[in-house]
């Protein structure tokens, strides 16, 4: 007996000693993800206290949390009105839109960058490419003004003059807007589907692409045999965490770039700028706070699903 407990006692004294050694290597990285992680709790977990806020009436008498319970009647402005449907299918259709194009013009550019031999290009190009990511949408909204005013824009009294046609007033057009908001975001957000891919692609080993060339294969053959299966795991991660975001969108995109032009709400007005406008006006807080209880449950439904339907196909690439 006095031998099996001296043996257990060494064996978590082991352990402790173990433990300790790990803490002290990893201490330097820990501290450094302190920030991080102290940003995250702060940022993302400390504001779930206040969801209670989408089931309460607003009462500030009583104070912001202790308004009376209503269940879901702060939900019902988002489906009551007549732009529900408009504005629900704009968000829907748009995310679908950027999903489709997003991941075909990424991966296409992120494989032709790959092709450039001279590191030094190679970086320049992808720089280029990754700073429209980091400029605020209000500059960008002034730079697409310069392009589509209908009195000073450089289409306007540029191009369309050295064709010979007529001036277009842009912002009372809503058929041009489903392919101007495309183009702003890929200009705008392209670069970091780029650096994602890029990460993956430089990652790939040369002996493959070696043996395919010895095997006779052509390039087209390389990219479809080898590059697209290596970077399945990236385009799965990006498409599970752009489907998290289907009832979300790019606020300064849709609110900022029109300039608030009302001729054009039939194609601009999503969840967001509905919620905006709307709550402009009312000025009541749980409703606001409705509609992003309401985006973040759809959305974390729809990664589940399809994390759940990706793990079916194929159990390594799901991301849990």
């Amino acid at each position: 007996m006095q031998a099996t407990k001296n043996t257990g006692k060494s064996i978590s004294l082991a352990a402790k000693k173990k433990k300790k050694r790990k803490l002290k290597k990893y201490l330097g990285l820990y501290l450094m993800a302190l920030p991080a992680m102290i940003y995250i709790f702060i940022n993302n977990y400390m504001p779930l206290f206040g969801m209670q806020i989408a089931f309460r009436k607003l009462d500030y008498s009583k104070g912001v949390f202790r308004g009376d319970f209503v269940g879901l009647k702060n939900f019902e402005f988002l489906f009551s009105t007549r732009d529900a449907f408009i504005m629900i299918r704009n968000t829907v259709l748009y995310n679908l839109l950027f999903i489709v194009v997003g991941t075909v013009l990424g991966l296409a550019m992120a494989i032709l960058f790959n092709e450039i031999k001279s590191k030094k290009l190679s970086r320049i190009y992808q720089s280029s490419v990754l700073i429209p990511y980091f400029i605020s949408m209000v500059v960008v909204s002034y730079l697409a003004f310069s392009f589509l005013s209908a009195e000073n824009g450089f289409i306007n009294n540029t191009l369309l003059r050295a064709f010979g046609k007529e001036d277009v007033s842009w912002y009372a057009e809503p058929k041009y807007w489903p392919y101007i908001l495309l183009f702003i975001h890929m200009w705008k957000g392209i670069g970091y589907s780029i650096l994602m891919y890029t990460a993956r692609l430089i990652t790939i080993n040369d002996e493959y692409y070696e043996a395919a060339t010895l095997d006779g294969a052509s390039k087209w053959q390389k990219v479809w045999r080898i590059t697209l299966p290596m970077l399945k795991p990236v385009m799965i991660m990006m498409f599970i965490l752009a489907l998290g975001r289907m009832f979300y969108s790019d606020f300064g995109l849709f609110y900022q770039i029109p300039m608030g032009s009302g001729q054009l709400y039939n194609v601009t007005t999503t969840i967001d700028t509905y919620s905006f406008r709307a709550l402009m006006k009312i000025g009541d807080i749980t409703k606001s706070t409705a509609t992003g209880v309401f985006q973040s449950l759809v959305g974390f439904i729809l990664i589940l699903l399809a994390n759940m339907t990706i793990r079916k196909i194929s159990k390594e690439d799901a991301l849990f």
